[in-house]
């Protein structure tokens, strides 16, 4: 019974994560394969391929939608990058902001797009280690924000806005503001702790201790 479940799971370890990619994978095609329904029916890419090989119905090809989403991102970005690009997208904010409801909604997704996305600053840049929720435990986060106004006026200290991801979904969370000095910068990155969130702890970035040089601790022995 042990060689069984032993060899069930080393299966389990093959298939499963290839089944999520594709299940993952298809799922976004298929979103971005219905940008095609933009297209006029007599202009979209299955119906010109139906005319052109003469079959009874029109020849879907999965993933030609990826193109047309990307080819539009691109043509936004580079039409909302110009003069005339801006004065738009600043007209469109402003009658967003006007609505009362919507104007929620949108600047919180704006953003957080902002500071997700974008190369500029610090958000989400560097992965720290805080302790938390008391002294002598440790959590992950990510830092937000450094420039505090008020809340670093009042606490009179160098304070970091800390993002602290909630396991296993890092989309919920709380911020927590802890001085700088109480902080550690860790060498991995983003992506990498995002997996070990994920994954509850089980997948742990590989880390070389070159990066770092002197720690106050040696590294634990694996066969203890």
């Amino acid at each position: 019974m042990k060689a069984f479940r032993r060899y069930l799971v080393a299966g389990i370890l093959v298939w499963a994560p290839l089944a999520v990619t594709y299940l993952l994978l298809k799922f976004a095609v298929g979103i971005m394969d219905r940008t095609l329904q933009w297209v006029p029916a007599r202009y979209q890419p299955g119906f010109l391929l139906q005319q052109l090989f003469d079959t009874a119905e029109p020849v879907h090809i999965p993933g030609l939608g990826v193109i047309l989403a990307v080819a539009v991102l691109l043509l936004t970005g580079v039409l909302a990058a110009n003069f005339v690009g801006r004065a738009f997208v600043g007209g469109w904010e402003s009658l967003m902001h006007r609505i009362p409801v919507v104007r929620s909604i949108y600047s919180a997704a704006k953003h957080f797009a902002e500071v997700v996305f974008s190369d500029s600053g610090q958000s989400f840049k560097n992965v720290l280690l805080i302790e938390y929720p008391r002294k002598g435990l440790y959590s992950l986060a990510f830092q937000t924000s450094s420039n505090l106004g008020e809340v670093q006026g009042r606490t009179g200290e160098d304070v970091v806005c800390c993002f602290v991801p909630t396991t296993p979904n890092p989309t919920s969370g709380f911020i927590i503001v802890v001085p700088r000095k109480d902080i550690t910068v860790l060498d991995m990155t983003v992506d990498e702790a995002l997996r070990m969130i994920i994954s509850l702890g089980v997948v742990v970035p590989t880390w070389s201790r070159d990066k770092t040089g002197e720690l106050p601790l040696e590294e634990p022995n694996e066969s203890a």
